[in-house]
């Protein structure tokens, strides 16, 4: 029996991982174990609980105001003890993530076969998305097994010098909405039942990077605030992130305001049902470009470059940057142009069919057959 440890750090990662997971524990030439390193903690836990996954490490590395140096020593420090007890014959990690290079190097370390799953997505700036792009790039050069989602990733593998065990899969993330996406689903959190029950178009707003809180996240509260006042008939609904920096930038300029609704982080399945019901999303996160799209939801991204160019050129996606007359004209455009939408909306989602994590598993299966 093949054995296959999953490593998981954050609430992206589960998402898109617990289906994955799903899929091994089903096949039985697979013993699958997990190890969560608790760079995030609560919102990881939801994920985990929302699809029932069997974890047997945890080795809750979350501190109050943790520095990427302190991501990366922890989890180096404290995994190697998992990899040298479990000994499996491949690790998988995801994206781009701390926990994911440094889950490969660890590894590597223990010389253990790594598979990256989300591989190959690129902006060619190290330091946008920081560390993100570093992390994804490093993790490539380290891994043996590249699960790319699109084929634009498996080009990017391939102009970086890697040959071979490059499989195009789709995006796991597609695979998740078979269990979080439900017909008439009640929400747990009782304010977005009233909002959804208000009937007005929604507008869903995520932003938190890190290169946008120090430099744009002040334009795109102010963008916000503008189209709000601007379309009374539209609820704004931001969950927003737990950063203390982020906290304070949203609520100075987007608090008070009746028609924008400041949330707390909401579960996958709040979000991924909320997501479902919009009419429209602004965001500077990755895993919403290619969600969004799944519903035929148009996307406008607020950072300057994006690592799913794919979803450009098929015209689910455009970056709007964090500019912020940029931004306002934009979400104008959309909400104005009923033609501008529905070229958006009608494009066909390039991320795949709900049906990645299967052929993972099987291209695990043949790796070993053929190793």
């Amino acid at each position: 029996m093949l054995k296959v440890l999953s490593v998981i750090g954050t609430r992206p990662e589960a998402i898109k991982m617990c289906p994955l997971i799903k899929e091994m524990e089903k096949n039985t030439s697979i013993q699958s174990v997990v190890c969560l390193t608790g760079q995030h903690r609560e919102m990881l836990n939801q994920v985990i609980d929302i699809f029932k996954t069997n974890v047997n490490y945890n080795l809750d590395i979350m501190q109050p105001r943790q520095s990427l140096t302190m991501i990366t020593s922890c989890i180096l420090q404290k995994i190697e003890s998992v990899y040298i007890n479990e000994k499996p014959d491949l690790v998988l990690v995801h994206g781009d993530t701390t926990t994911s290079f440094v889950a490969a190097l660890a590894a590597f370390y223990q010389k253990i076969p790594i598979g990256h799953v989300e591989a190959g997505l690129r902006t060619y700036d190290k330091y946008s998305p920081f560390p993100e792009e570093m992390n994804r790039t490093l993790t490539s050069k380290i891994a043996e097994l590249h699960f790319a989602p699109t084929r634009n990733n498996c080009e990017n593998l391939i102009k970086e010098g890697i040959k071979k065990d490059i499989y195009i899969t789709g995006n796991t993330v597609i695979d998740a909405f078979s269990t979080t996406v439900k017909k008439n689903y009640i929400f747990k959190n009782s304010k977005l039942n009233d909002i959804l029950a208000d009937e007005k178009k929604v507008v869903l707003i995520t932003a938190h990077r890190r290169e946008n809180v120090e430099y744009g996240l002040k334009n795109i509260c102010l963008a916000i605030k503008e189209i709000s006042y601007a379309y009374p008939n539209l609820n704004f609904v931001y969950p927003v992130h737990p950063n203390p920096m982020v906290r304070n930038i949203v609520n100075e300029y987007l608090g008070g305001i009746t028609n924008v609704y400041l949330l707390e982080p909401i579960d996958v399945e709040d979000m991924h049902n909320l997501l479902s019901r919009s009419y429209l999303v602004l965001t500077d996160s990755g895993g919403l470009q290619e969600e969004a799209p799944h519903f035929g939801i148009p996307v406008l991204v607020l950072r300057n470059e994006t690592e799913r160019p794919e979803a450009v050129k098929a015209g689910t996606v455009k970056v709007v940057g964090t500019n912020e007359n940029n931004i306002v004209n934009e979400v104008k455009k959309l909400l104005e142009d009923s033609q501008e939408y529905k070229k958006m909306s009608k494009a066909i989602n390039p991320y795949g069919d709900g049906n990645a994590s299967q052929r993972i598993v099987r291209h695990i299966l043949e790796w070993r057959k053929n190793d």
